[in-house]
């Protein structure tokens, strides 16, 4: 079944309208929340009148942060340890009277409909001692009278460091020095689900039915939360309607869960808005790149500098990670002897950054490969030859955490296929020495993506299959599908290793934190390494538990048993169906025992996935208008588990990298920190209109490390699109940009100032 186009396994029944998502789910007469949001961007509530809001007819509750435990709680889908070093900063609390960003919580009303919770929102009324608003990093880390927290006087969340060789040295001896700076935009991630959840209480327990990536972790963050033990919590994840990394946080679930402790355990919907949505979620962090690099005569990297500066928002989040795994970026992949990086972590008072798709390394992609592009320029050789030049071949691991390894290390051959779809050399010439306003380029730029978060952080996956009576399995995993496929690939592990068809193995798409094994959820392109290395030892225990089964009904049989497609054989011959064995598993007066397995694991291994992307433009420079007019992604994720899913996997990540690169960008107001464009209508995704057709290539190489030969693929489609158009549009025109998205706005001024137009 590994390798093959099997249809998914929840096509039917999303496409039909039969799949239930939280909303589907929610009982009609149930109370509804809201959230009353700060109209400032940084200061204190001085004082909050709820009076009128509560005298409304079909009020039932209003809270506010007087109200709320006075707990600090993380909120960040990493993996918990009880080692305090591996634990996330605690800088939240469910509401708040000390105001650090434009919308953030200050009460919440719970009224009968939706309606009236709207209503009793206006009836509050709020006085605020307000502070200045900062919303640039490099300024907030100054500090300020009125720090956002107060234990980081200069706003500084976390800053790392390393060191390989001597920078300061290698530097003074290369032939040619280049530096740039680059930056990159806050954007959201216009899942088409808004976060969504209900609560209510049912024997003294909590329940939380959400829309999330990771119900164990929001289990847990709801205890630390509310105080109370984390048993006496259960959430459970319908379908998704997309997440992105945006639900791979606890949003609004410790708010519905205490909402429902003060309504006498009533059920709660807390349905966020798509302006909420835009501002009270989460954020992928704007980072801004100092860069500095040394090459040789020969146009070899001799050194290579990096600070970044990463714009946090008002909270924690996830943090210093972000940056921190886009420091590991620059150590990986391109060879140098001498390697500096440095990265801050900077709370501003902007909306929280948090997880988003490739997890820092889109932000350090365009900054390192735009370098790339720069210093090419700078040296007179061909981008292409360039990278061919200084890109590590064969096997290399990250010099600081060691089990960070391209095991295998196709980008070689990832860039032999871009180069001849786009047609690399002939284009390189043909496009060199235009005139006019409307010229074309080719651009290109490659990455590598780590599979998951050993040995930074814990990896542990966890399933559960049973015999169902007619010989098919029950198969149960605490990962998440949240639309990309993994219920259907984790069907194909199941069925490759039990020797069965897929459509005898039947999925439980729900995850509840009661039930379902534990593991941490979707995020860091994890679940087909990690959780398919689960489900791959639960099949394989299963296996055995039923031949171990069926010896004792063929007690006559000395030769191997085996199991294929219904059968159990002994040598070469079937000897009893499967069906058969199942049937007295169950129901045998003298030898009933349920066949099933369950599968606990901590995997300690890591292996990286690499790729590139080629892309055409054509930008016309009066108009200030790029149109891409052919890209193409080229992945070394190894063995491929679904091809076509594969394919689709790239082509919606390849859609989002063109966003980022082209339109996306979330704009706040300097004085305030409000959010200008937080609507679908203002915020400029990409339409169909706007995308041209998608391209995936693949190299496939059997990853040693993968359960089945396989590495990440969920996020690094997202990554090398957005500087592969940038520098295709200096190839055109001999124009290079420092910041994305290239909009129209900055393309034109880019232009005018080198006096194009």
């Amino acid at each position: 079944m590994i390798g093959k186009s099997v249809p998914r396994v929840d096509a039917y029944d999303k496409i039909t309208g039969r799949a239930k998502f939280t909303d589907d789910l929610i009982l009609n007469k149930c109370l509804v929340a809201k959230v009353y949001h700060a109209r400032i961007g940084n200061g204190i509530v001085k004082s909050i009148d709820t009076s009128e809001a509560e005298a409304l007819d079909g009020v039932v509750k209003v809270v506010t942060f007087q109200d709320v435990p006075n707990h600090c709680y993380p909120t960040p889908g990493h993996p918990w340890s009880v080692e305090p070093a591996h634990q996330d900063v605690a800088d939240r609390n469910i509401l708040t009277g000390r105001i650090r960003y434009y919308g953030d919580d200050i009460a919440a009303v719970v009224a009968e409909d939706e309606v009236i919770a709207s209503r009793a929102l206006k009836l509050i009324k709020v006085e605020y001692e307000e502070y200045p608003v900062e919303i640039h990093p490099r300024k907030s880390m100054y500090g300020s009278p009125h720090p956002i927290h107060l234990d980081k006087k200069d706003n500084v969340l976390a800053r790392s460091n390393y060191l390989i060789g001597n920078v300061e040295k290698g530097l003074a001896e290369a032939d040619t020095v280049v530096k740039r700076s680059y930056k990159t935009p806050i954007v959201q991630h216009c899942h088409i689900e808004n976060p969504i959840s209900y609560a209510y209480m049912e024997k003294g327990r909590i329940v939380v039915v959400t829309s999330t990536q990771i119900p164990h972790i929001v289990r847990r963050v709801i205890g630390q939360a509310l105080g109370i033990p984390w048993g006496k919590i259960r959430v459970i994840k319908p379908y998704i309607g997309g997440g992105f990394g945006n639900k791979q946080d606890v949003l609004y679930e410790p708010l519905n869960a205490f909402l429902t402790t003060q309504v006498g355990g009533r059920i709660v919907k807390l349905d966020v808005s798509r302006e909420e949505t835009f501002c009270n979620t989460r954020t992928r962090h704007s980072i801004e790149y100092d860069l500095t690099a040394g090459v040789d005569k020969e146009g070899r990297l001799v050194a290579k500098d990096m600070t970044a500066y990463s714009n946090q928002g008002a909270y924690a989040s996830h943090g210093h990670a972000i940056a921190a795994n886009g420091l590991t970026a620059w150590r990986l992949q391109y060879a140098c002897p001498n390697i500096r990086g440095e990265a801050y972590t900077i709370y501003t008072n902007t909306p929280v950054a948090g997880a988003m798709r490739a997890y820092g390394i889109p932000q350090a992609a365009f900054a390192i490969e735009c370098f790339m592009e720069d210093i090419a320029a700078e040296i007179h050789m061909d981008p292409l030859e360039f990278r061919k030049k200084n890109l590590i071949q064969g096997y290399y691991e990250d010099a600081y955490l060691k089990p960070i390894a391209a095991n295998t290390n196709g980008i070689f051959e990832c860039l032999k296929k871009g180069a001849e779809y786009i047609g690399w050399e002939e284009k390189r010439k043909k496009y060199a020495r235009q005139e006019g306003y409307v010229r074309r380029g080719v651009g290109m730029s490659l990455f590598s993506y780590k599979t998951g978060v050993w040995p930074i952080s814990l990896e542990i996956a966890g399933a559960r299959m049973s015999l169902n009576q007619d010989g098919s399995i029950q198969l149960q995993i605490g990962a998440t599908e949240i639309g990309q496929g993994a219920d259907t690939v984790f069907s194909q592990m199941a069925a490759e290793t039990l020797h069965m068809d897929v459509e005898d193995v039947h999925i439980q798409s729900f995850q509840d934190t009661d039930v379902t094994p534990f593991d941490t959820g979707a995020y860091a392109s994890r679940q087909s390494f990690v959780t398919g290395t689960a489900v791959r030892q639960c099949a394989e225990l299963l296996y055995r538990k039923i031949l171990d089964y069926a010896r004792t009904l063929l007690t006559n049989e000395s030769r191997e048993l085996s199991l294929d497609h219904g059968y159990i054989y002994a040598g070469e011959d079937p000897v009893i169906s499967l069906e058969e064995v199942a049937m007295e598993s169950y129901y045998s007066l003298t030898n009933s025992s349920a066949i099933t397995a369950e599968v606990s694991t901590q995997v300690k291994k890591n292996t990286i996935a690499t790729g590139c992307c080629f892309a055409e433009i054509e930008v016309d420079m009066k108009l200030g208008k790029i149109r891409v007019l052919d890209i193409v992604n080229v992945h070394d994720s190894g063995k491929l588990l679904n091809p076509q899913l594969a394919e689709m996997q790239v082509h919606g990540g390849m859609s989002m990298g063109m966003g980022y690169g082209l339109s996306e960008q979330l704009l706040l107001d300097e004085k305030t920190g409000r959010p200008l464009n937080g609507t679908l209508l203002d915020y400029k995704l990409m339409t169909t209109m706007d995308t041209p057709d998608l391209k995936a290539e693949f190299v496939e190489m059997d990853d040693p490390m993968g359960p089945y030969g396989n590495k990440a693929l969920g996020e690094p489609p997202a990554i090398p699109g957005a500087p592969a158009i940038r520098n295709a549009v200096l190839h055109a025109t001999g124009v290079a940009f420092y910041e994305n998205p290239l909009t129209p706005q900055r393309l034109i001024e880019g232009f005018q100032n080198a006096g194009l137009i």
